[in-house]
């Protein structure tokens, strides 16, 4: 079996990460570092979650199926049909 070449980082390589991250930051920015990490996933989880309930507004509910109305039978003979009034070509 091939190891994968990249893993995660295991115990002892976490703390040189951390010792690098000190050192790159220093000690007192850390604080703000971590705050400001932490608000902009707090926004980027709510624009998410805003997200998904756009999609959800605008889908809207599902119709329900209803079936066709069905019309009666109408026989032709019953039929009204609308006629234009006639008017008088005569007066122009």
């Amino acid at each position: 079996m091939i190891a994968p070449l990249i893993s995660m980082p295991q115990g002892a390589e976490w703390l040189v990460i951390l010792v690098i991250v000190v050192l790159v930051f220093g000690a007192a920015k850390l604080p703000d570092l971590a705050r400001g990490t932490g608000q902009a996933l707090r926004i980027f989880k709510a624009e998410t979650k805003g997200l998904r309930d756009d999609d959800d507004a605008v889908a809207g509910p599902e119709p329900k199926a209803t079936p066709p109305a069905e019309l009666p039978a109408t026989p032709v003979d019953d039929v009204t049909v609308a006629q234009e009034p006639q008017t008088d070509k005569n007066h122009g």
